[in-house]
């Protein structure tokens, strides 16, 4: 019984060192990924609702695969600092702020994507809730590891 007690208090110090760094590195190639297929017009099954989107909240100064591209650029920005962990805090500013673009589809097209069911894009930004959780995650152990400075 103490052996298992011990390999299980192993496991949980494993979990509690690594688990967030895997998570980190995890949501970091899952945006990088999916920021790389937007560099290819018609790779990215998100690319018309990018459009769309970045269309809509820059008010048609930012359209067409202009959007696309400034979304990869994102994308992959946001992927290479997770997974390398350099420019961290950077990276996950930008990942903030580009929630905003992720999300606002729910409120701006909300017709479109639930016209009964879910439709692909739908389900596309609904998974956005998961990655937005796990940068929570990951944000909170980076930025408790080094706190803001703040100057007086």
């Amino acid at each position: 019984m103490n052996a298992l007690l011990v390999r299980g208090n192993r496991a949980t110090q494993w979990l509690g060192t690594n688990s967030v760094d895997i998570l980190r590195i995890s949501l970091g190639l899952i945006f990088l990924g999916f920021g790389v297929l937007k560099f290819f017009p018609g790779a990215s099954p998100a690319e018309a609702l990018v459009m769309r989107t970045i269309d809509t909240l820059t008010l048609g100064v930012i359209s067409g695969q202009g959007a696309v591209v400034l979304t990869a650029v994102l994308e992959c920005f946001i992927g290479l600092t997770l997974v390398t962990g350099k420019l961290l805090r950077t990276g996950l500013l930008v990942l903030g702020m580009s929630l905003v673009g992720i999300m606002s589809p729910l409120v701006l097209f909300f017709g479109d994507l639930f016209p009964g069911t879910p439709t692909l894009e739908a389900q596309y930004v609904l998974k956005d809730i998961v990655l937005a959780a796990a940068g929570l995650v990951v944000a909170a152990k980076a930025l408790a590891a080094a706190p803001l400075r703040l100057r007086a």
